[in-house]
């Protein structure tokens, strides 16, 4: 069960928005131009993307979301519109949208959407250049680029931050723990942040690099032996939801111990990021950078920054 839940954690809430291959063009499709007074009634698809819509304070214009998105707490109060392999489509037209925001995954909700002749705007959460587009391009939809504006401009000064401190330092190997089963004293089928995606940027714009260097699986799976060879310098587990399943902070670390070859285990650096914030892909992103610079380059002065 813990197990389970881990994992629907982890692969439903983000790492499904690598597995379309949608391109992202930042417009509305079976639309010629945005309505004068911007869209009124809003699906949102996806956490990332009701957290976006939320913070360019178009809250009150989303009429349904999904069970997953929870954040603002205004969010969870919205109407559920089912999950992302599990869409409940006449709850959608009972809404009556005129847009739905969703990721680019699996084709099916596309095609139907067209089907039903219903506005979409695609978001590409699956980089940190694609969530700061998407931000932009919600924002032109709605016709609020001020609000944009803004969001990106603090956005940027807090990354610059991280940059300017981290400049010049030795930059250790991380391994992300992005989704496992834990707790269990063991290591199973350890889902990895691989190269090309959002997680990846995180680790680089942190000061780290990423200890897995092979191109084309976001999140492969990996085993203890592969584990070993990879001897990261950092782990960190993302664990959103360890107190939702029962298990500890030292019982998630404590598993590494079955591997004491690792440097990592050895020198004692195996965090535990259990934000609400660690596993969306969202405008928030930037508190993950953060969180893990600090882990990365303890002996950096970060203040209140």
């Amino acid at each position: 069960m813990k197990k389970g839940i881990a994992i629907l954690v982890i692969f439903g809430v983000f790492a499904l928005s690598y597995l379309g291959q949608q391109a992202f063009d930042g417009a509305v499709r079976d639309s010629a131009a945005y309505p004068e007074a911007g869209y009124q009634r809003i699906i949102s698809l996806a956490p990332s993307v009701t957290e976006i819509l939320f913070a360019l304070d178009l809250g009150d214009r989303v009429q349904g979301v999904t069970q997953y998105c929870l954040y603002p707490p205004e969010a969870a109060l919205k109407p559920k519109v089912g999950a992302h392999f599990d869409t409940n489509y006449e709850a959608i037209l009972n809404l009556n949208p005129d847009l739905i925001v969703l990721l680019p995954v699996s084709t099916d909700a596309q095609l139907r959407f067209d089907e039903l002749g219903l506005r979409t705007l695609v978001a590409d959460h699956r980089t940190l250049d694609g969530i700061l587009e998407s931000i932009t391009a919600v924002a032109t939809a709605f016709h609020v680029p001020d609000r944009a504006d803004a969001i990106l401009a603090d956005l940027h000064r807090r990354m610059d931050v991280i940059r300017t401190k981290t400049a010049g330092l030795d930059r250790p190997t991380v391994l992300i723990s992005a989704g496992r089963s834990k707790g269990t004293g063991k290591l199973e089928e350890v889902y990895a942040a691989g190269r090309g995606q959002w997680y990846d940027d995180v680790i680089t714009m942190a000061g780290g690099r990423n200890v897995l260097t092979e191109e084309g699986i976001p999140f492969p799976s990996l085993t203890g032996e592969g584990l070993v060879r990879l001897n990261p310098d950092v782990i960190v587990e993302m664990a959103q939801e360890h107190e939702a399943i029962g298990i500890t902070v030292e019982s998630i670390i404590g598993d590494w111990n079955v591997l004491p070859e690792i440097v990592a285990v050895q020198n004692k650096r195996i965090y535990v990021i259990a934000k609400d914030y660690s596993t969306i892909p969202g405008p928030r992103f930037v508190n993950i950078v953060e969180d893990l610079a600090r882990v990365l380059h303890p002996e950096v002065d970060w203040g209140s920054s």
